[in-house]
């Protein structure tokens, strides 16, 4: 088998505040959310922001889109309790124009008006032919079937129709009633006047939504010219239906505008034998270290990465090393560079620095199943209990606040007082999970901590800096991971939502106490913030406590914790996502269709997705992952039930079975997409195409076939997933990475230590003959530098050649394609 290059592709976008949006209520305000889709594919919904034109989102994804896409949309929406929501506007970005932002698109954006003749999806398959005779020359277009059309209907379906235009000329197929996904299976024929097919025109073919009362609806439209057909007399494929082509309309900004952040990486994979180069280099690194200020391929790379593009680097690093099992010598090694280097224990690790960012996504990657089990518990009850909580004077609001004493309105005192505490209840149950969560802090976790522990000693013995050891520890710990989680749940999956208002000051307040207790309480009173000072006996209790933790901790045995090279983060005893969902019942007699979906709790792991009646039911029933051939959404018009997907499994004797789930909200539903194609993405016969219907009725509801082991009727998406911390790892994707920041780097490399040092070399070349051993040893220093420089860069040379030979063989994919594959 020929040897091609894998695509990956990567896209983040954040959705930071909208301003001026329209108002949308009686009340002179609007209610907004928004919606964002990929192509035609609902990826993410924010929060709704009540009652405001103005609002703040600042929420982030990142997809992984190994097809590809066309356009990413952000659908303004205005939601309403009764009725359906409104539309405000969208913002509409082609590929091409995200690409063309190297460093990423960051700007404010007018919201344009929603056409629906420019809000088109789907795909048509055709096939067209140039017939000629004595006589005349004909268009032969069959009309075989579409996928993914947009619902135009209230049933959430359309009723589709074919038009063949050509000049004045245009011909129609046989209307399909309520589908999404028409087999037309027709012929049509277009006879050509003599010299038609020579004047360069086009065939154009729509395809529209019949409508009994009023006009039809467009549904999208395929210009072919008939030079294409002059070079090639038959031409079959799926064809991407486009929209009219009317220019959007940005209303003069009157519909508001949106500040967005968007950023695409693309890239193509090589072979894996090509990165072994590169891959041994960076085993090299930490198997065989040199001396402490020696370089290596590690400090070279950090030279040439900009603070930009740091944290990505790290976490790129974190993976590869996670997937050689050389995580913990890795994290020692820049440990120990840094430590080495600072002389003032005050700035350790206060840099955004290769160590500082590693540990940082390091315990993203390994520690946030442990973060959950000891968080989440304690952020749950705080967002369901919505106590009002200040400690500002500036900031107390007495009209927020619940009445505290029988006699009146609350005093200022009492709320203070009501505040300290509750503060005090929520820190002290927070520090308890913590202390007592030694046996759940992962192994790995623990190791590296211990290292640290280890290098910082070595570092300051001095016994004033005692104290130095714990802070190295805990500021990664508690300043780095623990205290941002409380502050912003969400980021870290331990909320669907962000925090209210009242909700969010709790947790700021929190987050502080507990940045307080990270630095073992060195900081309290030194600050403009004295009204923290109720809580100060409660942090500095807290300490004692935060030190013996650590003290056991990092007491653990290295040569017992195994670190096997591992192809994902979670091991398969760990559960990756668990809660309730809405099960359909297939089996027995068919019930309604709303009532036939039970609430089942769902355990997710590398090995199976099993459920129970509730959390606490002893036997459960297992869908073994291995299994899984396909996990997508369902289609509306299934159950007439919002947020439903399936999981399609092929058992022994290749039979298929789904199971129907419906969940919460949108990005639930995305998180459990997600998380199952995560886990079930190196699973082989995975389906090529699935039914987005159900078969009920003797029918599919999505494409009307009757035969239930039909083919799928679209294509499945069983490779874009959600970029978060349990993505599974691939050594050949993160290399890439890696090279195409080396190869930015290169010229700097070059020019620093290969072109300037040999200048250098001759300059200094007489008098180190008569030289003190120290300058003959600087000398040494320099050439295996300039060797390691020039080692390096051969092999980004050698990655570039190759990139270059596998393009030249193939296709340029990245073109825009009349047809889609």
């Amino acid at each position: 088998m020929r040897l091609i290059m894998a695509r990956n592709t990567s896209l983040y976008f954040r959705i930071v505040e909208g301003r001026n949006l329209p108002a949308k209520d009686v009340s002179g305000a609007s209610d907004p959310y928004c919606i964002v889709k990929v192509d035609n594919e609902v990826v993410a919904r924010t929060a709704t922001v009540w009652k405001n034109l103005n609002p703040f989102w600042g929420e982030e994804y990142t997809l992984h889109l190994p097809m590809g896409f066309h356009t990413l949309t952000f659908y303004v929406m205005d939601e309403d309790t009764i009725g359906h929501d409104d539309v405000i506007g969208k913002i509409s970005l082609s590929k091409d124009v995200i690409a063309a932002q190297h460093k990423g698109l960051d700007n404010w954006l007018n919201l344009t008006r929603v056409d629906p003749d420019e809000d088109v999806q789907g795909e048509i398959h055709l096939a067209l032919e140039l017939h000629r005779d004595a006589q005349r020359t004909s268009l032969h277009c069959h009309v075989i079937e579409a996928r993914d059309l947009a619902p135009r209907d209230i049933s959430g379906t359309s009723d589709p129709f074919t038009r063949i235009i050509y000049n004045n000329l245009s011909t129609e197929t046989s209307i399909i009633k309520k589908t999404r996904f028409p087999h037309w299976d027709e012929t049509l024929e277009l006879s050509l006047d003599e010299g038609d097919d020579d004047d360069g025109g086009s065939v154009t073919v729509e395809v529209w939504d019949w409508d009994m009362v009023g006009k039809n609806d467009f549904l999208g439209k395929v210009e072919i010219p008939l030079s294409c057909l002059h070079r090639s007399p038959s031409l079959q494929g799926w064809f991407r239906l486009l929209p009219l082509g009317n220019t959007e309309d940005d209303a003069g900004g009157k519909l508001g505008a949106l500040r967005l952040k968007v950023r695409l990486a693309e890239e193509r994979i090589l072979p894996s034998v090509y990165y072994q180069p590169l891959m041994e280099l960076l085993v090299e690194a930490v198997l065989s270290p040199s001396e402490v200020d020696e370089p290596t391929p590690l400090t070279l790379l950090e030279e040439v990465t900009t603070v930009e593009s740091r944290q990505d680097v790290a976490m790129t690093l974190v993976k590869i090393y996670l997937g050689q099992g050389l995580v913990v010598p890795f994290l020692d090694y820049l440990n120990t560079r840094e430590v080495h280097s600072t002389t003032d224990p005050n700035t350790l690790f206060r840099s955004n620095s290769l160590a500082s960012k590693a540990m940082e996504q390091f315990m993203k990657a390994v520690g946030m199943l442990y973060l959950h089990q000891v968080l989440k518990p304690i952020i749950n009850r705080i967002f369901e209990e919505k106590k009002y909580v200040e400690l500002d004077p500036c900031k107390i609001d007495l009209n927020r606040s619940r009445r505290i004493s029988f006699k009146g309105s609350a005093s200022e005192a009492e709320v203070r007082e009501s505040s300290v505490g509750l503060l005090q209840t929520y820190l002290s149950s927070i520090m308890e999970a913590i202390v007592s969560s030694v046996s759940q802090c992962p192994p790995v976790m623990r190791v590296v901590f211990k290292q640290l522990h280890k290098r910082v000693e070595e570092q300051f013995p001095e016994p004033e800096n005692e104290d130095v050891k714990y802070l190295a520890i805990s500021g990664f710990f508690f300043l780095r991971l623990f205290a941002p989680a409380i502050l912003t749940p969400k980021l870290f999956q331990l909320r669907d939502h962000h925090a209210d208002t009242r909700t969010s000051r709790t947790l700021l307040l929190l987050a502080k106490a507990l940045q307080s207790v990270g630095n073992l309480g060195l900081q309290l009173g030194h600050g403009k913030e004295q009204w923290m000072t109720p809580l100060h006996p409660i942090i500095l209790c807290s300490v004692v406590s935060v030190k013996d933790f650590l003290d056991k901790l990092i007491d653990i045995d290295h040569d017992n914790v195994c670190e096997a090279p591992q192809r994902a983060v979670f091991l398969p005893s760990v559960i990756v996502k668990e809660g309730f969902l809405q099960k359909h019942k297939a089996e027995g007699p068919q019930l309604l269709k709303r009532f036939a979906f039970k609430k089942r709790y769902f355990w997710l792991s590398s090995e199976s997705l099993s459920y129970a009646k509730s959390p606490d039911w002893q036997v459960r029933s297992p869908i073994p992952i291995a299994c899984v051939c396909a996990v997508e959404r369902v289609d509306e018009n299934a159950f007439q039930l919002q947020n439903v997907m399936q999981v399609i499994t092929q058992d022994t004797d290749g039979q298929l079975h789904t199971t129907y789930l419906q969940c919460k909200n949108v990005n639930e539903l995305n998180q459990w997409l997600s998380a199952i194609r995560k886990v079930s993405i190196y699973n082989e016969h995975m389906l090529p195409s699935f039914h987005p219907g159900a078969h009920r009725g003797n029918k599919w509801t999505c494409c009307l076939q009757p035969d239930r082991t039909a083919l799928g009727c679209s294509r499945t998406h069983s490779a874009v997933t959600l970029g978060d911390w349990s993505d599974p790892l691939d050594p050949d994707a993160e290399t890439q990475i890696i090279y195409k920041e080396l190869l930015q780097g290169r010229d700097k490399l070059r020019k620093q230590y290969l072109e300037t040092q040999e200048v250098e070399a001759v300059e200094q070349e007489e008098p180190l003959k008569a030289s003190q051993p120290s300058s003959v040893s600087a000398q040494g220093r320099s050439e295996r530098t300039r060797a390691l420089a020039a080692r390096l860069l051969d092999v980004v040379l050698d990655l570039e050649r190759a990139h270059s030979s596998f393009q030249s063989r193939e296709p340029d994919e990245s073109r825009p394609l009349i047809l889609s594959s």
